[in-house]
């Protein structure tokens, strides 16, 4: 069963500032990204000197994961946030 891909319009909002070094990408026709999903959006790679924000127009294809893939990485998710409780900052030692 071959992967189902959605072409989708999308805003491309990128600010390279002191406050901040951000990208956003928002979809537009309400398509929401589910864990396994990929977004490729297109054209040619875009630069913003320091300094600036920049806000464009371009358009994406979304591919949709199965259930499997999509099974898979939330289940590889959790285990890996559950990696970041078994870190300790103190030296185990008891006051």
């Amino acid at each position: 069963m071959g992967k189902r891909q959605i072409d989708v319009p999308c805003t491309i909002e990128i600010e390279n500032t002191f406050d901040s070094l951000h990208a956003h990408v928002e979809l537009h026709g309400g398509i929401e990204v589910e864990a396994g999903d990929e977004v490729l959006v297109h054209g040619d790679p875009i630069r913003v000197p320091y300094g600036q924000k920049l806000t464009l127009q371009r358009m994406a294809t979304v591919t949709r994961a199965g259930r499997f893939t999509r099974m898979m990485t939330a289940l590889m998710a959790r285990l890996e946030l559950t990696e970041l409780y078994e870190v300790s900052f103190s030296s185990g030692r008891k006051l």
